[in-house]
Order: structure tokens, then C-alpha cells, then sequence
């Protein structure tokens, strides 16, 4: 055989072990062309020395050049978000902002329980804070299951209705009878 031409029939014949080989190390995108470059290098290879193992040789050519294509690609992107001071800094300005609208929205929900009735208020309470049952809560304080319910309602509307205007005084009454009827009385 003459030089290049076994270098040709090999990369003829290995071509789609090269490929399932390489995909194992390089993103499917990249396959094709360190393929490719694995024949030229082995080409240019055998036309200055004679190779004797071309099988052996080309796959150890593609592993260099998949790996050295991965050494590239991590380098040109090493530069990961969390070691990124703007990334960090936003991220705490960020936590910082929903931590303060978290501790508002909970002082203006502590208000609006404030604003409840007695019965109503301990209603509301046990069953959203304390996360007790309907029954629970019928059986301490010595009421009905249904009168249990309609305080925890009447606590919910009107909690709602309060936060509702504190967060939004322009807030027209038509709105509040739409939330009314959703939420009923």
C-alpha cells in the first residue's frame, strides 16, 4: 500500500468507532469535526513517518484531540457565576429585598388579625399559624364545627380585604364585592 492510502482505508473502516468513541468525551455537536481532525493529523502523520499501528494510532489521536478540545472549552468558560462578585453582590441584594417585603407583608398580616374579633381572630389564628384542624379547634374552644368554619372564612376575607387595601388604597369597592363573593361571607 502506498503512504496516505493506509491511513484512508483505516479511517474508512474505524469511522464509526472513532465517532462512538469520541461522542463518549465531546459534546454530539463536536464529534464530527475531531473526527475529521483525527484523519488529517493521522494523514499528515503518515506522510512524514511511517505509522505502523494506524488503527491503534488513530484512536489515540482523537482521545488527544477530544481531550485537548475539552481542556479548551472548560478554560475559555472556567469563569462560573458563582464566583462572580456582581453575582454574588445581587444575589445578596436580592435575598436582602425579599427578606424586608417577607417581614412587611407579615407585620401587615399581623395587623390585619388585629383587626378581627375576638372568636374570629382565635379561629384564624389556630387554623393558618397553628395549622390545626376545623375539629381541633371546635373542641377547644367549645363551638360547633360549622361556626368554627365561618369564623375561619369571615377571618380570611377580612384579613385579606385589609392587606388588600393597605397594599392598595386606590382600590376601588366594586373590588372588594368581587372578593367577597369569591371568598364569601
Amino acid at each position: 500500500m502506498t503512504r496516505g492510502t493506509k491511513v484512508t482505508t483505516t479511517f474508512i473502516e474505524l469511522s464509526a468507532q472513532l465517532r462512538r468513541f469520541v461522542s463518549r468525551i465531546v459534546l454530539p455537536d463536536d464529534v464530527e469535526d475531531i473526527v475529521q481532525e483525527t484523519f488529517v493529523k493521522s494523514y499528515e502523520a503518515d506522510l512524514k513517518q511511517d505509522i505502523k499501528y494506524t488503527h491503534s494510532y488513530m484512536l489515540k489521536t482523537a482521545k488527544k484531540l477530544a481531550l485537548n478540545h475539552i481542556a479548551k472549552w472548560d478554560n475559555q468558560y472556567n469563569d462560573s457565576l458563582d464566583s462572580s462578585d456582581d453575582y454574588q453582590q445581587n444575589l445578596s441584594s436580592m435575598q436582602l429585598e425579599d427578606e424586608v417585603t417577607s417581614k412587611e407583608r407579615f407585620l401587615l398580616f399581623c395587623r390585619a388579625t388585629e383587626q378581627l374579633s375576638q372568636p374570629v381572630r382565635k379561629c384564624f389564628i389556630l387554623k393558618k399559624v397553628y395549622g390545626m384542624s376545623q375539629k381541633e379547634i371546635a373542641a377547644q374552644m367549645n363551638l360547633s364545627e360549622s361556626t368554627v368554619e365561618k369564623h375561619i372564612a369571615k377571618g380570611l376575607l377580612k384579613a385579606m380585604q385589609y392587606m388588600q387595601q393597605q397594599e392598595h388604597p386606590s382600590e376601588s369597592v366594586a373590588d372588594k364585592d368581587t372578593l367577597t363573593r369569591r371568598v364569601g361571607k
